[in-house]
């Protein structure tokens, strides 16, 4: 049987991931991730508009933590990457659905350190469009100390460091650099 480039036609009541074309998953997985920074976005929202935004900062954090564990090992799982160093990192990092919408580039001095530059930040562009200054808020607030999380939940002698954050000055600019580094002798 040929597989669906979409959804177009009758109802396939058993229908599986597996009848579709790779285009088309990817084209879903794509919505996904979207979908994904979408009710991340709203449930912030909601809690800065309920309390303020400090609040919301600390509720954000706190629900990362929890998300990234499961994250970090479950996609690793699923693509067998067994290494702990900053490499293996940047290919969890790379399947996850909040990346798939944000463009960057990762550069590795060695197995043990790496540098990922922000192009594309969908999260970014709305806090600009936005333009009530959360931009250099949020950024400092949320991004750099979950940086730091995420690079210490994956292996505990790697740390995450910001090396540019917004605000930007032009839109042309990078939205943001970090550097991730394990260390031995941690």
């Amino acid at each position: 049987m040929a597989q669906l480039n979409d959804y177009s036609g009758k109802l396939i009541p058993n229908v599986k991931l597996e009848k579709f074309s790779k285009k088309t998953l990817i084209e879903l997985l794509k919505v996904y991730g979207k979908l994904y920074q979408t009710i991340d976005g709203f449930w912030f929202l909601s809690v800065k508009d309920k309390l303020n935004n400090d609040e919301a900062i600390k509720c954000d954090l706190w629900v990362w933590e929890k998300q990234l564990k499961g994250e970090l090992k479950r996609i690793g799982a699923a693509l067998n990457i067994k290494d702990n160093n900053v490499e293996a990192f940047f290919k969890i990092f790379q399947m996850s659905p909040w990346t798939w919408t944000t463009e960057y580039e990762l550069e590795i001095v060695n197995p043990n350190h790496g540098k990922m530059t922000v192009l594309k930040c969908p999260t970014l562009e709305a806090l600009e469009k936005e333009g009530q200054g959360r931009d250099g808020i949020h950024c400092k607030a949320v991004e750099i100390p979950l940086m730091d999380l995420y690079a210490k939940t994956f292996n505990p002698k790697m740390s995450g460091s910001c090396l540019k954050i917004p605000p930007r000055r032009t839109k042309t600019e990078s939205c943001c650099v970090w550097e991730f580094k394990v260390e031995e002798n941690r």
